[in-house]
């Protein structure tokens, strides 16, 4: 009973705040504010103008909002890219922030892109770990297959817990210490801050909601693996 309750307060701390999250967006996403001249892409090209970042793209994509650092682009989706809605600026200058946090070389970013370009390379070497290890068990002198199984499983499930919480405060930075000062500074009137730091809030939400998924899938495969 008791493994019962934790396993669904887990699954409520990991769905609610995508809930939340998407609730928040939303709801800052359908009136244009009336003192925002341009769009979120207009926004984005203004910032990388400003930070000196005229090599970074801005495009609009289907696949969600995020910087791309391999090609050194800010993609948006359309409703951001062509929305002058207080979600469409903020979210717009938080992946800025991104470009930001690459250009300048910032430690835990560049770590964090490190990390998830390893990501595929560690989960097909924890598959074949897996696959192998009753053959490892067969070998004189070998690691106990368990020990193999364990391996391959963080590197299947274990590494992308990692690679998500040193995205967290990446995320963090990129919109508490890069996107808020900015649009502060020149871009939100008084009254607007309390709801775009709700939805920077929201937008960091999304990667605890992440990390605990990946630690309750990692958890549940060790639990298989110690069978």
């Amino acid at each position: 009973m008791i493994y019962l309750l934790v396993f669904l307060a887990v699954l409520a701390m990991i769905f609610l705040p995508q809930v939340w999250v998407q609730q928040v967006l939303a709801r800052h996403n359908r009136e244009p504010e009336r003192n925002f001249p341009g769009t979120g892409g207009e926004l984005a090209h203004h910032l990388l103008a400003r930070f000196g970042l005229d090599g970074v793209k801005v495009e609009t994509s289907e696949a969600g909002d995020h910087y791309d650092p391999g090609a050194r682009c800010v993609r948006l989706t359309p409703d951001k890219f062509d929305g002058r809605t207080l979600t469409a600026i903020t979210v717009a200058a938080h992946e800025c922030g991104h470009a930001l946090q690459h250009a300048r070389g910032e430690p835990l970013f560049m770590l964090r892109s490190r990390l998830a370009g390893s990501a595929v390379w560690a989960a097909r070497l924890g598959s074949l770990l897996i696959l192998a290890a009753p053959l490892f068990g067969l070998l004189a002198r070998a690691p106990s297959p368990a020990l193999v199984s364990v391996l391959g499983g963080f590197l299947v499930m274990g590494f992308g817990v990692v690679v998500q919480l040193v995205t967290l405060p990446v995320e963090l930075d990129a919109s508490f210490g890069k996107a808020l000062p900015v649009l502060e500074a020149g871009f939100l009137e008084p009254e607007q801050r309390p709801a775009a730091r709700r939805i920077l809030r929201a937008a960091a939400w999304t990667y605890v909601a992440a990390s605990l998924a990946s630690l309750l899938s990692f958890w549940r495969w060790m639990a298989i693996l110690r069978r």
